[in-house]
């Protein structure tokens, strides 16, 4: 059965940081992209970050220069390193794994709420 367990949400004050991991039960040998998007209530769900399984990068424009993400391909694992953290980042982020065509996956989210 495929998984994707994500980790690392919590409520946290303006400016703060707060990493997300995902660690992804799928069996293939590559997932071609993965990442992280959101969604705040009251709106679509959007784009944050994703990365290829080579390391390059997609990051949204609202968190340019204060998100970095990463992963782990021998772990199958994506990371969300978030700081200068805003109010406007509070939202259910949902993790995302894109294998190939037909095959693409979502965690079931980690709420992350910004508030002081």
């Amino acid at each position: 059965q495929v998984q994707l367990a994500e980790s690392g949400g919590g409520l946290v004050q303006p400016g703060g940081s707060l990493r997300l991991s995902c660690v992804a039960s799928l069996e293939i040998f590559v997932i071609y992209r993965m990442g992280w998007y959101r969604q705040a209530p009251g709106k679509q769900r959007e784009l944050v970050a994703t990365i290829t399984d080579g390391g390059i990068t997609n990051d949204a424009p609202s968190v340019k220069g204060r998100f970095t993400i990463s992963r782990d391909n021998a772990k199958k694992a994506v990371y969300l390193q978030m700081n200068s953290l805003k109010p406007e980042d509070t939202a259910v982020y949902y993790c995302n794994a894109y294998a190939a065509i037909g095959m693409e996956y979502w965690g079931k989210g980690t709420l992350v709420t910004v508030s002081s």
